[in-house]
């Protein structure tokens, strides 16, 4: 990919990040500040205000106490301070907190502010405000597109790799901006807006959306008012979810986001340094889902302006580009100081201009972008496993799990492509299954080192009988995990063809049923597999032995092998304390039972606990996978 300089950094796209894509949308009407705010832009853009506040102090709003309201926000806060659920009892928890929302949201009836017509009636004072300060305007148009949304569209051909995108820093939202915005003195008090840069990110929305003189007013008039992640699912559309890997995560998004209003209308209400935000007279549940939402289908990784560290923004302009299969062709010019996106694919004229997210799930395109991809290419289904601590070979089995940099407990994924695992997942399940001799041939033999290299590659398997024992495994822990459904990828095209159906059951249905062909296709995959080795192993048929000839086959045909394990380097370690240590391990392995299928620290079928394998995220999806600051060199790419 070129670009006008050498300085350019490849933005690095959050889990839940990135413009949203809507595909079921329908007219509808959008927050926005104060009255005063939207006369006040739409008499400097020269359009006629439309602007309709349901701040009536009327209904429900005109009777409830501050009281009665911050009883309700304790009761909320407290429901939500357990940060577990108990097991078997999600859903009853989530129906709870769910309920003590509805309350609040109806004690709050009113306290809104909305436009009157669609958002796209907007476009146009966005497009001048980008102009003016510096954004590239020409060569595409925001429109509405029927089932995705709003877009761009090319109002010329665009070639391939041409850059056609640019925004300026001054017009991004970042958590800088938020510190030296009215938000500043409680982000300076407030360690959880110290910590979560997402969060001071909605808060950041909230106080410029209330302020008649928003210097991004233009630009947060164009937002939905109202988004399609799960924040946004009625109680029967959840349902549809139920059984399904992607629930958990549902839970947790929807009881975060409560605890976090809860907590955050408390120190409104309460703190020194809160005085002065515009959010004091009304900060409804609303508004809040709407800011989280706003940051969350958006929100984005830029370098700092010094280049030192990455920080999160919002990028005007660009978030409205929609997704398509493909790579990462948006990036930061550190020397022009500003965010370039260059074009995917040749766009003809008339043609809506896509970008690409990011190598992400449906369930992550759902429960943090709001929308289901067909034909996701990156599509895949968790699996968590776990080496037993009570198998009787479990410290020769960490040891050689260590030295190719893969844990003894994870959540691997099950893909939609073939072959359904990756190189990682082959190589803990190749170690899983391996017998004692073949642990010591990892750790002790001639080749340890060979053979640790090549435990993540197809073509070199450990034995015939390995091979058997690992897929006869996976196929069996596949085919439990459909059985914990309880309809059918067939009843599920059923009900997709029924018309009653909301876009939110809809997008629900389909998750589910991809879930479902996702783990199908593992166990053909496995069962072919199994017969496969299992007549390799009957013939007696010679392996494949690696040579330092066969570098080129470990580029091979499984998921993600291109990219080697990571190997712990053993050049340094002292042989007699090396040797000291595996003989230490195999000793201890010696007094351990077997914990093959089941054990202590197992559920059926080898998996450890959820609860020891999966941390769910706390509060807003903020997943940072580059926490150290990057270097500033000529060219500095952090992929999305």
């Amino acid at each position: 990919m070129s670009t006008k300089c050498g300085s350019w950094v490849t933005l690095r796209q959050q889990l839940g990040s990135g413009p949203r894509r809507c595909r079921c949308r329908c007219p509808e009407t959008h927050p926005t500040g104060p009255t005063a705010a939207r006369e006040r832009v739409a008499a400097k853009m020269g359009k006629k205000s439309r602007v309709k506040t349901q701040r009536s102090g009327s209904g429900p709003t005109a009777t409830v106490s501050p009281k009665e309201m911050l009883s309700l926000i304790s009761e909320l806060l407290q429901k939500c301070s357990n940060p577990t659920s108990t097991p078997g009892r999600e859903w009853e928890e989530y129906l709870q907190i769910r309920g003590l929302v509805e309350k609040i949201r109806k004690k709050q009836k009113g306290l809104s502010v909305v436009f009157d017509g669609k958002r796209e009636d907007y476009f146009p004072d966005l497009m001048k405000w980008a102009t003016v300060n510096g954004a590239s305007t020409e060569g595409f148009e925001l429109v509405e597109f029927p089932g995705e949304g709003c877009g761009l569209k090319a109002t010329r051909g665009i070639k391939a790799e041409e850059l056609f995108l640019w925004v300026p820093r001054k017009m991004l939202m970042t958590v800088e901006s938020a510190k030296n915005s009215v938000l500043g003195p409680l982000y300076s008090q407030d360690r959880i807006l110290q910590a979560m840069g997402n969060i001071t990110l909605a808060f950041h929305l909230l106080c410029e959306r209330a302020d008649p003189n928003s210097f991004w007013l233009p630009y947060i008039m164009t937002l939905p008012s109202d988004y399609d992640t799960p924040l946004y699912f009625e109680e029967d559309d959840v349902q549809y979810l139920q059984s399904t890997q992607a629930i958990q995560d549902v839970y947790s998004q929807y009881k975060n986001t409560a605890r976090q209003y809860a907590y955050f209308y408390k120190v409104i209400q309460t703190h020194p340094n809160a005085s002065k935000l515009p959010l004091k007279d009304s900060f409804t549940f609303d508004d809040y889902r709407w800011a989280v939402s706003s940051v969350m289908t958006r929100q984005n990784q830029i370098p700092t302006e010094d280049g030192s560290r990455l920080t999160l923004a919002l990028i005007p302009l660009w978030d409205m580009c929609n997704h398509t299969n493909g790579l990462i062709t948006t990036g930061y010019n550190l020397e022009d100081d500003r965010c370039e996106c260059v074009a995917l694919q040749d766009f003809k004229e008339g043609e809506q201009i896509y970008i690409f997210y990011g190598t992400r799930s449906n369930a992550e395109f759902v429960i943090h972008n709001g929308f289901f991809f067909d034909n996701n290419s990156h599509d895949r289904v968790k699996i968590k496993l776990g080496v037993s601590k009570s198998d009787r070979l479990y410290a020769m089995k960490a040891e050689v799990l260590a030295r190719a940099g893969i844990p003894t407990s994870s959540v691997f994924a099950l893909h939609i492509t073939e072959p359904p695992i990756s190189a990682q997942l082959l190589a803990f399940l190749r170690v899983f299954c391996m017998s004692e001799d073949e642990l010591k041939e990892h750790l002790l033999g001639e080749h340890a080192i060979d053979k640790i290299f090549t435990l993540g590659n197809s073509e070199f398997p450990v034995s015939w009988d390995n091979e058997v024992k690992l897929w006869t495994f996976l196929e069996a822990r596949a085919s439990l995990l459909l059985k914990t459904y309880k309809t059918s990828v067939e009843d599920d095209k059923f009900l997709l063809e029924q018309d009653d159906l909301t876009c939110h059951a809809k997008m629900a249905i389909k998750l589910r049923s991809v879930e479902k062909e996702i783990l199908e296709k593992a166990v053909k995959s496995a069962t072919e597999n199994r017969v496969h080795y299992t007549k390799q192993m009957e013939d007696n048929a010679p392996l494949p032995v690696y040579e330092e000839s066969n570098i080129a086959l470990l580029e091979n045909s499984v998921a993600d092998s291109k990219l080697p394990l990571i190997l712990r380097n053993l050049d340094n370690v002292n042989e007699e304390q090396t040797e000291c240590k595996i003989n230490e391990a195999m000793a201890i392995s010696e007094i351990r039972e077997n914990g093959f299928l089941n054990g202590g620290d197992l559920l059926p079928n080898g998996t450890t606990p959820e609860k020891e394998t999966v941390a769910h995220e706390e509060c807003l999806s903020e997943t940072v996978e580059d926490k150290e600051a990057p270097e500033v060199m000529e060219e500095i790419k952090i992929q999305l």
